[in-house]
């Protein structure tokens, strides 16, 4: 079993060598212009290109809660849009925006997809920003689902 990796840096910028996949949180509405996926952005446009063609052609495809694509944006470096979030906004009916069976699911699958690349993980702490989730309950998630599994995590502060 590995251990999570805790280390101060930019997840879009993960540290180490061979392959490594750079997993974020997304929500199911096709929004993408605040949070971590700014950054992301800022490096490679290929992520949010394929986010919102996925999103936007979600009748014939497997856009859903739960659901994980991977984006090549160098040789050895993926990024794993999971859709991990139902809407954007936090309200006293609804609550938080995160839902922590779709994080699960699609870190089970990350897991299958991180094991088959040999691949290395790596995040911010997903679900924790603007989905308002609390690390308490992601943590084990990955841990089980990742770690648990032999992947290796990083997970980065910014700071």
């Amino acid at each position: 079993m590995e251990e999570i990796t805790y280390v101060q840096g930019d997840a879009t910028t993960p540290q180490g060598t061979g392959v490594k996949v750079i997993v974020h949180v997304c929500n199911d509405l096709g929004g993408w212009g605040k949070g971590f996926v700014l950054a992301l952005s800022r490096r490679w446009p290929e992520p949010e290109a394929a986010y919102r063609r996925w999103h936007r052609e979600r009748a014939k495809n497997d856009f859903a809660l739960g659901a994980v694509q991977l984006v090549p944006v160098d040789p050895h470096t993926w990024v794993a849009n999971l859709v991990g979030q139902r809407g954007i906004r936090t309200g006293r009916s609804s609550g938080v925006p995160v839902r922590y069976e779709a994080i699960d699911t699609g870190l089970a699958t990350l897991g299958e997809h991180a094991l088959r690349l040999g691949a290395s993980v790596h995040m911010p702490r997903i679900g924790c920003g603007l989905a308002g989730g609390r690390w308490e309950e992601i943590e084990p998630l990955i841990t089980a689902r990742l770690a648990a599994r032999g992947v290796p995590v990083t997970v980065y502060d910014f700071g």
